[in-house]
């Protein structure tokens, strides 16, 4: 832990960025993004060309050789990715399908849109995954799916969760399909495999604030089974290379792609540079009470998209908030609450699974917080949000 006289000495530097717990802008874009966007829309004047073309096939196969699949899908946000899969498992009425509370809204309100029913499971308090154990007394047999999040840019047990799956086969459809949603974790890495390559799919976000970015929008979808893989080339595009298959519009363009290209060359250094001010930032706070650190567990690569930690029980809520809030007044820092219980936040969520609750998830999201942190955050800036950080919970103590 930083001392007192190092802290005073920190604080005199104060940063000249606004730290958003979140920033806007995920990762570092430079001359190559620029050239590679301007390159791609020179080529899109022809008109017998437009912006659909090579360099999104070149993307998806570059993205595919990264994670090691056989395929890779682009589209245009995490979003209509996840929206896809949830209608390729073509769900009926009552099909369940379970997902951590502590959670985005994007995952649960996709299987509300597929037309099924959102069964929340709890997560272990200390990686903020969803907690196998927890999943297999949740299935019963309406359970069509589990989609675990890999939370704040750790990997899900996925392993654990497949094991799940396997012994709670579907009456109709057998093993129960586990999808990710590597929206937050894009690089980051599971038992030495990259995410993206366990289980059926893999949905990943290129929004603007996250590890890797496509102009501010783009997703992709990961997956070895053919079926998929057509399924959501057909659905992207409004089913015309299937015609028997449904479809929309949620293509990537080639300006898009080109960016990406750029940017995944670049997405180790990204997450290498995460892991660093994060491991920096632990050793800074290490011996704090008031804080439980992040959690690796071993075989997990944590690409540190969220530094999240917990204030302790008697902490939760108004007392959090209270550090935020002088974090933000006195220091210039914002910190993040990412997530609550995603049926806490969201009016329709709660509406669609009424008499859910769950009290490890609703206690953990009034306990947890995130620090900003961001590859090009300088080491300086890092210093002196751990040390405000300390400064702020000595005065509540």
């Amino acid at each position: 832990m930083i001392d007192r006289e190092q802290r005073q000495e920190i604080l005199n530097h104060k940063p000249k960025t606004l730290w958003e717990g979140e920033p806007l802008l995920g990762s570092a874009y430079g001359e190559d993004e620029i050239e590679a966007a301007v390159a791609a829309m020179r080529d899109s004047l022809e008109v017998s060309r437009g912006f659909s073309g090579p360099q999104i096939a070149a993307f998806e196969e570059a993205f595919a050789r990264y994670v090691g699949t056989k395929h890779a899908v682009a589209l245009n946000s995490a979003g209509p990715g996840l929206d896809l899969a949830m209608r390729y498992l073509d769900l009926e009425p009552g099909d369940e399908v379970i997902v951590p509370a502590i959670n985005f809204v994007a995952a649960p309100l996709a299987v509300v849109a597929g037309g099924g029913q959102v069964v929340w499971g709890e997560i272990d308090p200390w990686t903020l995954e969803l907690d196998p154990n927890d999943v297999e007394k949740r299935i019963t047999p309406r359970t069509r799916a589990i989609c675990p999040v890999h939370m704040n840019g750790l990997a899900a047990p996925l392993d654990d969760l497949l094991e799940v799956a396997a012994r709670h086969p579907h009456e109709k459809h057998g093993a129960l399909p586990v999808i990710g949603d590597a929206a937050r974790a894009c690089g980051g890495e599971y038992k030495g495999r990259k995410l993206g390559k366990d289980g059926l799919l893999t949905v990943f976000s290129f929004h603007t604030m996250k590890n890797m970015v496509t102009l501010g929008e783009g997703g992709m979808m990961t997956t070895d089974d053919d079926a998929v893989a057509e399924f959501f080339r057909a659905g992207r595009f409004y089913g015309l290379s299937n015609p028997e298959l449904w479809g929309s519009s949620y293509v990537m363009n080639k300006v898009q792609a080109a960016v990406g290209l750029v940017q995944l060359g670049k997405l180790d250094s990204f997450v290498a540079a995460r892991r660093r001010l994060a491991h920096a930032r632990s050793g800074m706070l290490e011996g704090v009470p008031e804080i439980t650190l992040p959690f690796e567990p071993a075989g997990c690569l944590h690409t540190y998209y969220l530094y999240t930690c917990l204030v302790p029980r008697e902490w939760a809520g108004e007392k959090r908030d209270q550090l935020m809030k002088m974090m933000d007044e006195s220091y210039g820092v914002r910190l993040l609450v990412a997530n609550p219980p995603a049926y806490q936040a969201h009016a329709f969520l709660r509406r669609h699974t009424p008499g859910q609750s769950l009290p490890l998830s609703e206690e953990l999201g009034a306990r947890l917080f995130c620090i900003p942190t961001h590859p090009a955050m300088s080491d300086a800036d890092n210093s002196y949000i751990s040390a405000a950080l300390i400064e702020c919970i000595e005065a509540l103590r």
